[in-house]
């Protein structure tokens, strides 16, 4: 009997990892731009991390974590987010005392034990961006801009969804304003906008039921209970993105599902996903990580599906795997000895080679060089290796022309006489 994956898991195959690691590629390269550094942490921690970070009431901790005893009878958790991880080494290793701002992104796997649709697994994987020690307006943009820059080089045409969730001066009176309209339209909300009311009553605003989204439509808006501070760098955040022509729309039901968030919130949105449309979310948590035991400093991050990214490119038909840049067709076996040698100099200077067995046919071996798409053949016939002589195959143009095949040749001299041969 197959023994196949865990539901909510599934395998990354080749044809699709090779866009994973655009994304990825890329990633590394349009943060770096703006001066961000790769963090790499466990992807088990314990479970009292995630229950003071994203709050011990929320759907993730009570009933969406992966959480198992360890051997001492202590609780861990598989990582459902990676904030919460990046502040705790953030804390762990005083990083706080040897910058005063931290620029951190991290790649990896999460956990969480949802119900598997298009585009969501239980096992997710997230490229994520965290900057702690700044708490400034112009910040809250750039990270901004890094995101649409990011989707810029990705080509794809995203809409940047954006809001202020107020901070604590001005956020529990809103709080209150929405608790009493949710209870005048009790009757009209899902058993679990019941629970919110108390718990956190803006996720009321967050509800994808058709029946709560009407019944809260003219709920009071929190833009208009903004304390002077707040609304100052909110629009300050949209007059900078503004300046740079990022476009973005301005979504007073966007609250984000973690409770750690204030002021600055943002989702990034696609065509193509459906209901579940966001690609990207994230927003301010200035309070975060005083919370988990560290000083008082602030931060702002966001994280972008992997998933739901890798679905938005492959909607477009693009083709990201690697061909060889020369398939070596060896013909007998003192071809294949010639051949093996030929292949590991050109290796090991840094080209991506196919070497096929010398004991297959010609034929056999075109067909394969054609179905992995390499530019060029070098075929290596007994009697042409015996003259010092090979082959090459223009696998566009499908032409062969005599070259010389010295060993003695600089190995960049080699390549270039093989990519020359069929001009």
């Amino acid at each position: 009997m197959k023994t196949a994956a865990v539901r909510g898991f599934r395998d990354i195959l080749p044809e699709e990892s090779a866009l994973w690691q655009m994304l990825v590629t890329q990633a590394r390269t349009s943060f770096a731009a703006y001066g961000f550094s790769e963090i790499i942490v466990p992807i088990l921690e314990k479970t009292d991390l995630f229950a003071r970070a994203i709050g011990e009431t929320t759907d993730i901790v009570e009933k969406e974590m992966y959480t198992f005893p360890d051997r001492d009878e202590s609780s861990l958790t598989l990582r459902p987010e990676g904030t919460a991880s990046v502040i705790r080494a953030y804390i762990e290793h005083s990083l706080h005392q040897k910058e005063p701002v931290s620029k951190l992104f991290y790649i990896g796997p999460m956990f969480r034990r949802e119900r598997p649709q298009k585009g969501r697994y239980r096992q997710f994987h997230q490229i994520g961006a965290e900057i702690l020690g700044r708490d400034d307006p112009l910040i809250d943009a750039e990270l901004l801009l890094m995101l649409h820059d990011f989707f810029v080089a990705l080509q794809l045409e995203v809409t940047l969804d954006i809001n202020s969730l107020g901070c604590p001066t001005c956020r529990p009176g809103y709080r209150e304003q929405l608790r009493a309209f949710g209870e005048s339209k009790l009757a009209a909300l899902c058993e679990d906008c019941h629970s919110r009311l108390n718990r956190n009553p803006l996720r009321l605003l967050d509800c994808k039921k058709d029946g709560c989204r009407q019944a809260t439509a003219q709920a009071p808006a929190l833009a208009d209970s903004l304390c002077d501070p707040c609304r100052t760098h909110f629009t300050s955040v949209q007059e900078r993105l503004r300046q740079e022509q990022v476009r973005i729309v301005v979504n007073p039901r966007l609250v984000r599902g973690l409770d750690y968030y204030c002021r600055t919130s943002f989702e990034i949105l696609a065509e193509g996903l459906g209901s579940q449309n966001a690609v990207c979310g994230g927003g301010r948590y200035d309070g975060l990580v005083e919370q988990l035991g560290g000083p008082a400093i602030p931060g702002i991050g966001f994280a972008i599906g992997v998933e739901r990214l890798a679905m938005l490119i492959q909607a477009q038909n693009r083709d990201f795997a690697t061909p060889p840049e020369v398939f070596i067709a060896p013909l007998g076996a003192a071809a294949e000895h010639q051949a093996f040698a030929v292949a590991r100099r050109l290796r090991s200077s840094g080209y991506r080679v196919e070497l096929e067995s010398g004991g297959r046919g010609l034929k056999a071996q075109m067909r394969r060089a054609d179905k992995l798409a390499a530019r060029h053949v070098l075929i290596l016939g007994e009697d042409e290796l015996a003259a010092g002589k090979g082959t090459v195959r223009d696998m566009q143009t499908k032409t062969d022309r005599p070259m010389s095949v010295d060993l003695s040749l600089a190995t960049p001299d080699l390549m270039n006489a093989i990519r020359n041969a069929g001009n």
